[in-house]
């Protein structure tokens, strides 16, 4: 287990990727590379037959350049540290600070994986990952990178706690569709671990990923709502969409009342839900409709939009 410490003061429990694992990840992206590598030089062989042989070395230091080193450098810049190996072994290229990598970070890896990779088959890579104390190889080193595992059994996951029930679908117009999965993360691991932190760091976490998160929905952080309560809620929201949406849960539509029914007749539960039609009752006169009841709500229950003075316990504690 490794820890690190973000800007926040906050603590990042990182597995470290074994080398064994390393190792096989890399002995798969190499395998699709140098098999990519085949087949881009067979073709540029067969469409360069007619150059000198000096334009055919050129061309071939080009390719290799471009395939062997440079493919890889855009597969982890693209992925955000997942190249297919890595993918297949469940790991993933972080900075140090436990954030996503980006093309300086995949570019120095790269150019000195040549040489510890490449050129040494793997040797200066794995003594170094042997030495460090988190198996990080040279390019890892000068790069400030970290290789560490994904994958987390699903028993250790934490538990988001539920918001509270006055705040059940005041956010259900927000628009989520712009907020990346990074975020999603973020506060997640957050609402799972606040508990755990400083206050004042958690309360300045929660501030942050709230303005954030308010940010990409374009919506604002009720002023009369903690910044955590806040978080809890939308991630309640966007789990109850992805359940709609797996589930098939459709909207209401209200019954249509069919042709040549009398006025002011109102079809019955069983009608409305697809059955069949049923005529009026003959002890009824003319023109009557059976008028609708109020749904019983009982007057402790407050409306969503003006939360009550005195709110249930719901065990969601949001830091003061």
């Amino acid at each position: 287990m490794s820890e690190l410490v973000t800007g926040e003061a906050v603590a990042l429990e990182l597995r470290p990727a074994k080398l064994p694992s390393r190792a096989l990840a890399v002995l798969l992206d190499l395998v699709v590379a140098v098999v990519a590598y085949i087949v881009v030089t067979i073709a540029v062989v067969m469409s360069t037959a007619s150059l000198d042989e000096a334009a055919q070395v050129a061309l071939s230091i080009a390719t290799f350049l471009l395939v062997l080193v440079g493919g890889p450098i855009a597969v982890e810049t693209l992925s955000r540290g997942r190249s297919l190996g890595k993918l297949a072994f469940g790991l993933r290229v972080v900075r140090d600070d436990g954030g996503p990598i980006r093309f300086r970070h995949a570019l120095v890896r790269g150019a000195i994986g040549v040489v510890e990779i490449l050129m040494t088959f793997g040797v200066i890579a794995c003594i170094a990952s042997l030495v460090s104390a988190r198996g990080r190889r040279l390019g890892d080193v000068f790069a400030g990178t970290l290789v560490v595992r994904e994958r987390v059994p699903v028993g250790r996951a934490g538990f988001v706690p539920p918001p509270p029930p006055w705040l059940a679908g005041r956010f259900a117009e927000l628009d989520l569709s712009a907020v990346p999965d990074a975020l999603w993360l973020a506060v997640r691991q957050y609402l799972t671990r606040m508990g755990q932190l400083d206050p004042q760091v958690s309360l300045g976490m929660a501030q942050r990923l709230a303005a954030e998160l308010a940010a990409r929905t374009g919506a604002s952080v009720p002023q009369d709502l903690p910044a955590a309560a806040f978080l809890a809620a939308v991630v309640h929201e966007r789990q109850s969409r992805e359940a709609r949406q797996a589930f098939g849960v459709g909207g209401f539509a209200p019954p249509v009342t069919p042709p040549g029914t009398p006025a002011g007749y109102e079809p019955t539960a069983a009608a409305s839900a697809g059955g069949a039609q049923q005529p009026p009752r003959p002890d009824r006169p003319q023109g009557w409709s059976r008028q609708p009841q109020a749904p019983l709500v009982p007057p402790s229950m407050p409306p969503r939009d003006a939360p009550p003075a005195d709110r249930p316990a719901t065990g969601f504690a949001p830091p003061a």
